[in-house]
C-alpha cells in the first residue's frame, strides 16, 4: 500500500529542513554584490523575480537597475511603465525612505549594436557600416547576436558604475545561458577563414589585392554568387573591411564581460518551479555554472502550493466524497451518514442507530425520485457540494506530493544549492503591491503568509 500522501508531504517538509536555505535580502543588501543574473526555462517567474528582487533591494536603500533582455513586456506592465527600451527608466511609486531608487531597461538589441559603433568609428565609418545592408541584417537579428548585444550593455551599465546593483532577467530556456558562450562564439567568428579572406585584399590592397580577391575568392563568389548574389558578397566585405578595426575591441569586451560574471561581486539565481521539466532544466543550469566557474547564489522555485487541511490525506477525502456520492457504500450507513442526519450527533447510541435505521432493510424499494431524499433535495445538494470539495482536495493533495518529489529530487542530486521557496499567488503579478508580496516571500525571514491558489 502507497504511504499517505499527507506523510509524505510532511516527510518532504522535514528533509527541506535539512536543504541548505538562501536567503535573499543579505545578498541583496550586501554592497559587494553588484550584479544578480536570474536564469531559468520559461514560464517559471523569472521576469517577475528579477523584478521583485530589483525592487526589494531598491527598498532597502540600493540604487537598482533592471535588465530585461525577455521579449516579453511584462515587467514594464509590472512596474507601471508604459514601455521599456534600451535607456534605464525610473520607476515611480517605490518607497524611497531608505535612499534606493529603481530603474527597468529592456535590451535593444540593433540599437546597442548601433552605439558600439558610433563609440568605436570615427563619423565617417560609422555611417558606413550603419548604412551597410549586412550590417542591417546582422544587427536586427542575426543568431547569437542578441546574447552578445546583453554582454556589451551588461558591460556597459556596470562601466558607468552609477547604479549599485544591476539584476539581468535573461532569455528562457537554455539560451538564457548562451550570453556565456559569446565570446568563444565572436572570436571563432573573426578568426575564422571566411573572415580572414574577406580581410586579405583590404590588407594587401592595390592590383596584388585584386588579384588574390581574384584568384583566392573565385571558387566562393561562383558558388556564393549563385545562391546569395553577388551583391550580398560585397556587402559583406564592405562591412567586414569597415568593421576590421573594431573586431579587436569587440573580443576584448566580451572577454572582460566574461570574468566580471565570474567575479565574487556577480550571483547567479537560477529560477524554477516545483516541475519536472522546469527542475530538469535547473538542473542543467546548475551544472553549467558550475563548469564555467559562475557564482551560484541557490535556486528560486517559485509558485510552491500547500495547504491549511494536509492532515486530510487524498485517499480519506476520496473515500468520504464515494460516501456522499452514493448512499449504498456500507461504512456510510452506520458511520458518516446516520451521524449527518442524526437530530442529536452528539447524544446516544440509540439515537445514532435510529437515525440509521431505515437503511437497514436489504429488500426495501429505492425511493422515487420525489422523495424528500431525491438527488435533487437541498440535503443531496449539500451532499454533492461536499463530495466535490472533497476531490478538489484529493487532487491538490497528489500535486503537493508530487511537487515534493520533484523537489526531493533536485535537492538529492545538488544537495549544495541553497534553496528559498516562493508561495503560489492567486494570479498574475501586474503592479508593485505584487511585486512587493513576491519579494517578501523570497525572504526566509518573512513572516507567515497564508498560501493561496495559484
Amino acid at each position: 500500500m502507497s504511504p499517505d500522501p499527507a506523510a509524505r508531504h510532511q516527510e518532504g517538509a522535514r528533509r527541506l529542513s535539512h536543504t541548505r536555505v538562501l536567503d535573499v535580502d543579505p545578498l541583496l543588501e550586501d554592497p559587494k554584490t553588484r550584479i544578480v543574473v536570474c536564469c531559468g526555462s520559461g514560464g517559471v517567474g523569472k521576469t517577475t523575480t528579477a523584478a521583485a528582487l530589483g525592487l526589494r533591494a531598491a527598498e532597502r536603500g540600493r540604487k537598482v537597475v533592471v535588465l530585461t533582455i525577455d521579449p516579453a513586456r511584462r515587467l514594464a506592465q509590472s512596474m507601471g511603465i508604459d514601455s521599456l527600451d534600451n535607456t534605464p527608466r525610473r520607476v515611480k511609486g517605490v518607497d524611497d525612505a531608505a535612499g534606493g531608487e529603481l530603474h527597468a531597461m529592456m535590451l535593444d538589441m540593433k540599437r546597442t549594436f548601433d552605439e558600439i559603433v558610433e563609440a568605436h568609428a570615427d563619423p565617417e565609418r560609422a555611417a558606413a557600416i550603419l548604412g551597410n545592408p549586412f550590417y542591417q541584417s546582422l544587427s536586427a537579428g542575426f543568431a547569437g547576436t542578441q546574447e552578445y548585444m546583453a554582454m556589451e550593455k551588461l558591460g556597459q551599465l556596470r562601466a558607468r558604475d552609477e547604479w549599485d546593483l544591476i539584476v539581468v532577467d535573461t532569455p528562457p530556456s537554455r539560451s538564457a545561458l548562451d550570453f556565456l558562450d559569446a565570446p568563444k562564439r565572436l572570436g571563432s567568428f573573426l578568426d575564422g577563414k571566411l573572415i580572414r579572406v574577406l580581410l586579405a585584399p583590404a590588407k594587401v590592397g592595390g592590383r596584388a589585392g585584386m588579384k588574390f580577391l581574384n584568384v583566392g575568392m573565385s571558387m566562393m563568389t561562383g558558388v556564393l554568387g549563385k545562391v546569395l548574389g553577388g551583391q550580398f558578397l560585397k556587402d559583406v566585405q564592405t562591412f567586414v573591411a569597415a568593421m576590421d578595426s573594431m573586431f579587436g575591441g569587440f573580443r576584448t569586451r566580451a572577454d572582460a564581460t566574461y570574468k566580471l560574471l565570474q567575479a565574487p561581486g556577480t550571483a547567479f539565481l537560477v529560477v524554477a518551479a516545483p516541475e519536472r521539466d522546469a527542475l530538469r532544466e535547473a538542473a542543467y543550469f546548475v551544472e553549467r555554472l558550475a563548469a564555467e566557474d559562475m557564482p551560484l547564489a541557490g535556486l528560486v522555485l517559485n509558485r510552491v502550493h500547500g495547504s491549511g487541511a494536509d492532515g486530510l490525506s487524498a485517499e480519506r477525502a476520496l473515500a468520504a466524497a464515494e460516501n456522499l456520492e452514493d448512499p449504498r457504500i456500507v461504512d456510510q450507513d452506520g458511520g458518516k451518514a446516520g451521524v449527518r442526519n442524526s437530530p442529536d450527533t452528539y447524544g446516544s447510541s440509540d439515537s445514532s442507530e435510529s437515525a440509521a435505521e431505515p437503511r437497514t432493510d436489504p429488500d426495501r424499494e429505492p425511493e422515487s425520485d420525489t422523495s424528500p431524499e431525491a438527488p435533487d433535495t437541498p440535503e443531496r445538494s449539500v451532499d454533492q457540494l461536499t463530495a466535490g470539495l472533497l476531490r478538489l482536495h484529493a487532487d491538490r493533495m497528489h500535486m503537493l506530493a508530487r511537487e515534493q518529489r520533484t523537489r526531493d529530487r533536485f535537492t538529492a542530486r545538488h544537495p549544495e544549492v541553497a534553496v528559498t521557496e516562493v508561495a503560489a499567488l492567486p494570479g498574475d503579478v501586474h503592479d508593485l503591491a505584487g511585486l512587493r508580496e513576491i519579494g517578501v516571500r523570497l525572504a526566509t525571514d518573512r513572516p507567515e503568509l497564508p498560501e493561496t491558489e495559484a
